[in-house]
């Protein structure tokens, strides 16, 4: 969809409320963030949203395609933008930095399950765990 994305919730029949602007900035402004991080970030300039409203809206964005959520470890959710979702995370367990890489790096293995398989991968929600350079022996 396009346009700005007070177009897109007016064209759906949402309106652009206060909270749903400052929660789509902070996804924004944070890149990867938990709900609770946004909740942080949004509490700054606006103390009387709480947690609960966070949730709500973020499920909403999600739901009209805004923002996506993966999961990078067993912790909640992070969220992001949907427009900058095309990428593979990769998570050191040794010491907990995120990278992310394109979909072109995993190539291989999503063309191995679709040929396999009959399996169609969406990378935007794939996150492979391990050690990075520095945290490997």
């Amino acid at each position: 969809m396009t346009g700005t994305w007070h177009e897109q919730l007016r064209a759906r029949g949402y309106r652009v409320t206060p909270q749903r602007q400052l929660v789509l900035e902070a996804v924004s402004r944070l890149g990867h963030a938990t709900p609770e991080e946004i909740c942080g970030r949004v509490q700054e300039t606006a103390r009387g949203v709480n947690i609960s409203t966070v949730y709500r809206t973020l499920e909403l964005l999600e739901e009209l395609g805004m923002v996506t959520h993966t999961h990078l470890g067993h912790g909640a959710p992070t969220y992001h933008l949907a427009s900058e979702a095309d990428h593979v995370h990769l998570v050191c367990r040794g010491c907990g930095e995120i990278t992310e890489v394109g979909p072109e790096l995993v190539e291989g293995l999503v063309s191995r399950l679709e040929a396999d398989l009959g399996f169609g991968t969406d990378v935007r929600h794939l996150t492979v765990f391990g050690r990075c350079r520095n945290c490997r022996p």
